[in-house]
């Protein structure tokens, strides 16, 4: 998304909002975009920032090709500072590195703007030292800051932040963006249920490892109908050599999530709610037969508590163990 009139395709209220404070030469100096992956945060920080900096901007959006558009897209302009989690947080010597930085007037206007990845993440130091920075605004500097989770950020940071919720985009809209790209139906429908972002869906349906994960899934799905004994022993010895990294693992989790989900659609009639599988496939027949719409509801909870578990930095190995338990009843 490089214009608003693309932004308001997808987040037409978001879109709405800061247009309207554009216009009227209002921007405001911290904004807290909080949504899910691949719902356009970053783009709408560029966006901002471009806004700002642009030096032949046209009405509501800035050129795109002036030096400083182009240096924003980049990463390269020095008055627009990122920055992200280092491994699980973001640590207060970031925090201090970037106050050095605002020490500094401006090297190429006095306009500063600073744009926060993970926001959630800041440490309770970090985050006071944010508060500081919020607290203090000044006219020319303008702080942006992106999270999933909004309610994992302190509420004094909060209520010194214009919040901008981002909706979860439309899934029939997004699939068909996918099929554009030339994605088959079937697979569009999938990415559809497994994230928000266009790319990474794209990367997600050429990526032979993902593909063999979907496979992974489906004959262990096989296994619990027919042969339930030997589950265990298809658990060590193919499901966890092939979801070795933790991101894997909770992909491994999403996918079975999903496709218990549609054998309890199945179950109860829905054939339109599928996503993994396709209406016809001879295992969601017996899947159903072997599973009744009260276990199937029990599995779905297990695989959410096994998720939880993998946040909760417990051993996967241990983890898909007890949740092969619980499937098997």
């Amino acid at each position: 998304m490089k214009t608003w009139s693309e932004v308001a395709e997808i987040q037409p209220l978001a879109g709405k909002i800061i247009t309207n404070s554009i216009q009227k030469g209002r921007v405001s100096h911290a904004y807290l975009l909080q949504g899910a992956r691949g719902t356009g945060k970053e783009d709408i920080a560029l966006l901002i920032a471009k806004v700002l900096f642009c030096e032949q901007r046209s009405g509501v959006d800035p050129c795109l090709q002036c030096n400083a558009c182009r240096r924003i897209a980049s990463g390269n302009h020095p008055d627009v500072h990122w920055i992200e989690p280092e491994g699980q947080s973001i640590k207060i010597e970031q925090i201090r590195n970037l106050q050095k930085e605002f020490n500094y007037s401006g090297l190429e206007s006095n306009q500063k703007v600073y744009i926060i990845k993970g926001a959630d993440t800041l440490t309770p130091n970090a985050a006071n030292r944010i508060l500081k920075f919020l607290e203090e605004p000044s006219r020319q500097t303008t702080a942006i800051m992106m999270t999933e989770n909004s309610q994992s950020i302190i509420a004094t940071i909060r209520s010194r932040c214009q919040i901008i919720d981002l909706q979860p985009l439309n899934p029939a809209h997004f699939q068909r963006h996918l099929m554009d790209e030339g994605m088959g139906r079937d697979s569009a429908v999938l990415m559809s249920a497994l994230t928000n972002n266009v790319e990474e869906a794209l990367a997600l349906n050429d990526d032979e490892w993902f593909a063999d994960a979907r496979k992974l899934v489906v004959q262990l799905t096989e296994m619990f109908v027919s042969q339930p004994d030997d589950v265990y022993l298809f658990i060590h010895n193919h499901w966890v050599q092939h979801f070795k990294e933790r991101s894997g693992q909770e992909q491994g989790l999403d996918l079975l999530l999903l496709a218990f989900k549609d054998i309890l659609y199945y179950h109860i009639g829905n054939e339109k709610a599928l996503v993994f599988f396709t209406q016809h496939d001879a295992l969601l027949e017996k899947a159903a037969m072997a599973f009744s719409q009260e276990q199937l509801i029990n599995v779905l909870n297990a695989v959410l508590q096994a998720k939880r578990k993998l946040k909760q930095n417990i051993h996967p190995t241990l983890v898909m163990e007890q949740l092969t338990l619980q499937i098997q009843g």
